[in-house]
């Protein structure tokens, strides 16, 4: 089985990533954590995602387990972007595939299937995690699906047919 992860992020002070909001789409599953921040700053947000960095429930030192535990039963995870498959699987010790080397189009070209609940993601040129994941996932389902039916014989083979006459 199959899992797709994304996550919208905010930059800190020292310029590193601070998750916010991270999303699991697999098969019937659907994951999303909001994470507080990690230590104490000057509230600041992003107009790309709409998250703020006040925003969040879930103690910042439990994304690794988080992530961890939502993923354990899957056999192979993918994400969008070299950047986002890297931090993953630095993260939890796994490879992530990436999905542009699938031919996976970005976010932004693929139609949402799913709506968010978050008051800030209710506008369609916000980034969320879970939008985008839902439709990450849906491409990826359709992909697969696409591949498994394309197979043609190895061996062009000639078919006969003989014909008996009952005249």
């Amino acid at each position: 089985m199959e899992a797709v992860i994304d996550y919208e992020y905010l930059r800190g002070s020292q310029n590193e990533v601070i998750v916010k909001e991270l999303s699991i789409v697999a098969k019937n599953v659907l994951h999303t954590f909001h994470f507080r921040s990690p230590y104490t700053m000057h509230p600041h947000g992003s107009a790309e995602n709409g998250l703020n960095l006040d925003d969040g429930i879930i103690p910042y030192n439990q994304l690794k387990t988080a992530l961890t535990e939502s993923v354990a039963g899957y056999a192979h995870l993918y994400s969008y972007g070299f950047a986002k498959c890297t931090f993953l699987a630095e993260l939890i010790g796994r490879p992530v595939l990436n999905l542009e080397d699938f031919g996976c189009p970005t976010q932004r070209e693929l139609r949402p299937g799913y709506s968010c609940v978050l008051p800030c993601h209710h506008f369609n040129d916000i980034s969320c995690a879970t939008r985008n994941a839902h439709s990450f996932y849906k491409w990826l389902k359709y992909h697969f699906q696409t591949k498994s039916y394309v197979k043609c014989p190895k061996v062009m083979t000639r078919h006969s047919a003989m014909f008996v006459s009952a005249v």
